[in-house]
């Protein structure tokens, strides 16, 4: 079987994380890490937390600890939140990591080798009242693209447009708030990214056509407006420290790495952290998955379509620009925007649901199926608390949640606590086999070919072809006529319920479990359901015990909504 090699965008250490994020990146890279692993693949899924720049500074200045301190905490807060979620890392490491440090510290060297970065004076914004140069992101004003007044002086949160501190209107200090800026000549190393403008074209026109349209796009865009050359260096306490060795001028003055050169190392960094991370008498080989591994390797990324630009442009003409055979992604899964209601999901602004108050509302697998179901993958979708409770209510707690209880709870009533044997399966049962072969193989297609919508609504009718069964067979009534027919129709629908188990696993994980527990198989190690299995639903025999789960989903109620509403925010005025 294949390796694959999985990363999702490195969520900021400034804060939890919204919903918008979760689906983003994160959640979609699990879940397809998960159905790899069910279906026989070696999987390495790698993300970390971004620890550089100035969000970590100001987070940390904001609450009064030092940086190092701040991202320690905000890692192990943020990990909490995600391990909740049952994200299924191999590891979820820091870019502040040594690990990083040093890998960072070696590209920037071998880029300096090949001609690739230059040292040159620049004009940057100082503040008078700060005493300091002013990075990117510690100057704020208004976007010249769109006027929006929160704008940071590296990129726009609502245009996503790149910019540069000077191209704000009425900026002003993120420290101190202060407008009394200047302008002051200071040196930075640059990222030539113009010499490798070419290289990088030849690069996307071998992926693009097999990427999403939405990430081809966007690089294309990039592409076509032209390759400049990008400061990779900033003026900050904390960050990849320049390597005295190479520019011992810079270093003395205390300049690291900016944030976008050394966070997607990260991904490299990280699986050496993995793989130093290693228990006693375990032998994990990191390199093996970074380098020399186009043959070996398929990598995969997921992110929303702001971090696009860095993944299908950026990062690989540094990549590129090193002359060493790294690894480089081989499919961009990238998304649209999740809306609150229409309006942008803002850590910045505290607007939407964040992860953490969702685990505080309903478990998991809630969220999870939702936000998959919805993935904003062709355009951007809304988050509305009516259309999560109709989700929730319909496919959950009706479609998969009663058919379970019904079945499993009906025929302990009326056959006891083991799986009843019946009448031999007749046309009907065929008839069914075939329907769900038909549909688990939509289901593994949509999976292959990252439709997430398409595949949650490919297991919707997995988990509707079971209703539709029951309601045909109707066992109430048969078992006033047909005592064995009705112990034929629980058998197959115990069945069901447990290719349900196996093959919902990606994405309610914890309901899966429950699902799967509720029948005292002897050797229940099947990691998928085969076409031929899922015809014969067979997998749990007559005779097998087997209990009722509690139950998996509760409906939310007309007084829940409305509490939600309440505390979140339903539709603006």
């Amino acid at each position: 079987m294949a390796r694959h090699l999985i990363t999702s965008a490195l969520p900021y250490i400034n804060g939890i994380k919204h919903l918008g994020n979760m689906v983003g990146s994160m959640l979609p890279a699990d879940v397809y890490s998960r159905y790899l692993r069910q279906r026989g693949h070696e999987v390495l899924y790698i993300c970390a937390t971004d620890e550089h720049g100035t969000p970590a500074e100001l987070a940390a200045k904001e609450r009064g600890v030092p940086v190092d301190t701040f991202c320690a905490q905000a890692h192990d807060a943020q990990k909490a939140v995600y391990d909740g979620f049952e994200l299924a890392f191999d590891h979820f490491g820091r870019s502040s990591s040594e690990q990083n440090r040093g890998i960072t510290q070696h590209f920037a060297r071998r880029l300096n080798e090949n001609g690739f970065i230059e040292e040159r004076a620049i004009r940057q914004v100082y503040s008078p009242t700060d005493g300091r140069f002013l990075p990117d992101r510690y100057v704020e004003g208004t976007c010249p693209h769109c006027g929006y007044d929160k704008a940071r002086g590296d990129q726009c949160e609502n245009c996503t447009r790149v910019l540069d501190p000077t191209d704000l209107i009425n900026p002003r200090s993120a420290i101190s708030g202060s407008t009394d800026l200047e302008v002051r000549e200071t040196k930075h190393l640059f990222l030539l990214q113009s010499k490798l403008q070419h290289e990088v074209e030849a690069w996307v026109s071998l992926h693009e056509e097999e990427w999403p349209q939405l990430a081809s796009s966007i690089a294309r865009k990039w592409l076509t407006e032209g390759l400049h050359d990008r400061a990779i260096t900033r003026d900050l306490d904390w960050g990849v420290p320049v390597p005295a060795d190479t520019w011992p001028e810079l270093a003395a003055e205390g300049k690291v790495f900016y944030v976008w050169f050394d966070a997607p190392i990260e991904y490299i960094g990280a699986t050496k952290e993995w793989a130093d991370a290693a228990p006693a008498g375990e032998v994990r080989d990191w390199k093996s998955w970074w380098y020399e591994a186009d043959d070996t390797v398929r990598y995969t990324e997921f992110m929303a379509k702001d971090n696009v630009p860095f993944h299908t442009v950026m990062f690989p003409a540094t990549e590129l620009g090193v002359r060493e055979p790294w690894k480089k992604v081989d499919y961009v899964k990238a998304f649209n925007w999740l809306t609150y209601y229409g309006g942008k999901f803002s850590t910045s602004q505290k607007r939407g649901v964040f992860t953490d108050h969702a685990l505080d509302i309903l478990p998991a697998d809630y969220w999870r199926y939702f936000l998959i179901a919805n993935a904003p993958e062709s355009d951007d979708s809304s988050f509305t608390w009516e259309h999560f409770t109709t989700t929730v209510n319909k496919d959950l707690a009706d479609t998969l949640g009663n058919f379970v209880n019904r079945v499993l709870s009906f025929s302990r009533k009326r056959f006891g606590d083991e799986v009843p044997a019946g009448a031999a399966a007749g046309e009907t049962e065929a008839k069914l086999g075939e329907e769900i072969a038909a549909l688990l193989a939509e289901y593994e297609t949509q999976m292959e070919a990252l439709q997430f919508r398409k595949a949650a609504a490919a297991l919707r009718a997995l988990w509707s072809a079971g209703n539709s069964y029951l309601e045909e067979k109707a066992p109430w009534l048969e078992i006033k006529t047909d005592p064995d027919g009705a112990a034929l129709t629980l058998r197959t629908a115990m069945n069901l319920i447990h290719l349900y188990s196996v093959v919902s696993e990606p994405f309610i994980p914890t309901s899966a479990k429950a699902m799967r527990s509720a029948f005292a198989l002897a050797d229940d190690t099947a990691a998928w359901v085969s076409a031929d299995e899922a015809k014969s639903l067979d997998a749990v025999p007559a005779g097998t015990a087997f209990t009722v789960p509690p139950v998996l989903f509760a409906k939310i109620t007309d007084e829940d909504l409305e509490s939600y509403k309440e505390r979140f925010g339903g539709a603006p005025e």
